[in-house]
C-alpha cells in the first residue's frame, strides 16, 4: 500500500464479489437525537459505509440522516442486525430494519450475537431455536432484494466451525463483525475467517467510550512521532491489517479526524509494535446472555 493511497475510498472485496467500504460510521450507543446529525456530518466528509442495528433502537434517525445528507442511497453502504430476541421472526426482524432506515434494502444484514434469546425472558434461551435456524432463514433473504449480503458477528471459531460445518449452511458468511483493536486482537479468529473467506469488521475499533487504549504509552507516543491522532493510528492498523473499521462517535471534530487516513501510513515496524501491545481487555463480553458465545479461542 502505497503511502498515497486513498485510505478512505478503500474497498474490500467480499465473497459476494461486492465491495465494502473500508472505513464506516459506527452508531452504538449513540443516542437518538445525535444520531441523526453524526450520520449527515459522516456522509458530508467522505464516508460511504454506516453501520447500525435494530437493537440500538436508532435506526429511524440513521435513515433520516442518510435522506437529509442529500447523498444518493446507491452511493452508501449501509449494514443493520437482526437482534438476539428476533432469531425465530427473520422476516419480521428485516422488515422492521427496513421500515425504520426507510430504505428498500440493505447491503448486509447480519445475526448480532449467536444467541437466539426468549423474547419474554431474555435470561432465557429459546428452547426449540438456535443460530443454525437463524442462519436457514438469513439464507433466503438475497434472493428477495431486501438484503444484498448476508453475515454474522460476534461469531468466534467455536460457533463459525458449528455453523460452516452444519449440511443447511449453503451460504458463508461474508463477514464477521467482531471486536477488534490492539488489546483484542484475536489473530486466530482473523486467520480462520481469512481462510474460509470470510471478510472481518472491527467494531469498538478505538476501544470504546474512556478507552485505556488512550492511556497506552506506546500508542500515545507514535501518535505525537507522526504527528496524527491515537484514533487514526488505531484505525490505520486495523485497514493495514486488512479489515474493516467503524469508528463511532457523534462529535464532528472527531468524526472529520477519523476520515483523514489519506496520504499516510503506518511502517511495518509501527504495526509490530500495536500487534503486541501487552494489555488485554474486551468491551463487550457475554455475561448478559443466556449462553455462553466466547470461548478464548481467538487468541
Amino acid at each position: 500500500m502505497g503511502s498515497t493511497m486513498e485510505v478512505t475510498k478503500k474497498t474490500f472485496t467480499l465473497n459476494t464479489g461486492e465491495k465494502i467500504p473500508a472505513i464506516g460510521l459506527g452508531t452504538w450507543q449513540s443516542q437518538p437525537n445525535e444520531v441523526t446529525e453524526a450520520v449527515k456530518i459522516a456522509l458530508k466528509k467522505g464516508y460511504r459505509h454506516i453501520d447500525t442495528a435494530l437493537a440500538y433502537g436508532n435506526e429511524a434517525e440513521v435513515g433520516k440522516g442518510i435522506k437529509e445528507s442529500g447523498v444518493p442511497r446507491n452511493e452508501i453502504w449501509l449494514t443493520t442486525k437482526l437482534d438476539n430476541t428476533w432469531h425465530h421472526r427473520v422476516n419480521e426482524g428485516i422488515e422492521s430494519s427496513l421500515k425504520d432506515l426507510g430504505t428498500d434494502y440493505v447491503d448486509l444484514y447480519l445475526m448480532h450475537w449467536p444467541s437466539s434469546t426468549d423474547p419474554n425472558d431474555t435470561q432465557k434461551h429459546l428452547p426449540d431455536w438456535d443460530f443454525i435456524k437463524t442462519w436457514q432463514e438469513l439464507q433466503k433473504l438475497p434472493a428477495t432484494g431486501k438484503v444484498r449480503n448476508i453475515g454474522v458477528s460476534n461469531f468466534g471459531i467455536k460457533n463459525l466451525e458449528k455453523l460452516l460445518n452444519d449440511p443447511s449452511c449453503k451460504i458463508v458468511p461474508a463477514v464477521n463483525q467482531v471486536e477488534l483493536h490492539p488489546n483484542c486482537p484475536s489473530p486466530k479468529l482473523v486467520q480462520f475467517c481469512k481462510e474460509k473467506g470470510i471478510h472481518c469488521t472491527g467494531y469498538s475499533c478505538l476501544g470504546s467510550t474512556n478507552s485505556p487504549l488512550y492511556k497506552d504509552a506506546t500508542l500515545l507516543k507514535m501518535a505525537e512521532k507522526k504527528g496524527k491522532t491515537p484514533q487514526q493510528l488505531l484505525l490505520a492498523w486495523g485497514i493495514q491489517k486488512g479489515w474493516s473499521v467503524i469508528p463511532k462517535s457523534v462529535s464532528k471534530e472527531r468524526i472529520e479526524k477519523n476520515f483523514e487516513l489519506d496520504g499516510w501510513e503506518l511502517s511495518s515496524q509501527e504495526v509490530h509494535e500495536l500487534d503486541n501491545l501487552p494489555d488485554r481487555f474486551k468491551v463487550c463480553g457475554d455475561g448478559w446472555l443466556p449462553v455462553k458465545v466466547f470461548f478464548g479461542d481467538d487468541e
